[in-house]
């Protein structure tokens, strides 16, 4: 009901979604703007991206070798192409949408605490993401962060799976 009232006013839905390097979270993006983004627009996208931090290395690890600031620079560098190329990936699909507003978000951290903080500093109505469909043992060893912004975010959760080839 509330989510009616919204849309009818004109101001739209704020629709999060997770995006990262697999295919899941593209698949959950396209589930999205086809199943769930009001095609008369208005609705807002936002992409959030959850860059992992960067590791804290020791001036020489274990086999003797020296992390130089070049080497960890170059560390750095690559995590920033990383996450710009997921960006672009992401708002290259949206861009065959153009009734819908996108804005993008990319911030460190564990990516479970990243999507549920960003869900609710975004007011976001609905948090769409992909399942990488881990079973048992790796979702006890891995963790599953769908699982756990579906425990911990305030808003609505949509899990989107990828139907088995």
């Amino acid at each position: 009901m509330e989510t009616a009232a919204v849309a009818s006013s004109g101001a739209g839905r704020r629709i999060m979604v997770a995006v990262d390097e697999g295919e899941e979270s593209l698949h959950a993006l396209n589930w999205c703007l086809a199943n769930v983004v009001s095609p008369a627009g208005g609705d807002t996208l936002v992409l959030v991206h959850a860059r992992r931090p960067r590791p804290v290395y020791a001036a020489m690890d274990s086999a003797g070798y020296m992390m130089t600031s070049d080497l960890l620079a170059s560390v750095e560098r690559h995590a920033n192409a990383v996450s710009a190329a997921v960006v672009d990936e992401a708002k290259r699909v949206c861009a065959d949408h153009p009734h819908v507003k996108v804005e993008t978000m990319v911030e460190s951290g564990d990516p479970r605490d990243v999507i549920c903080d960003a869900a609710a500093k975004m007011a976001a109505d609905l948090l769409v993401m992909g399942s990488h469909g881990y079973g048992f043992i790796q979702r006890a060893f891995l963790g599953s962060v769908s699982n756990h912004c579906a425990q911990n975010c305030k808003c609505p959760v949509l899990i989107v799976k990828r139907p088995k080839e």
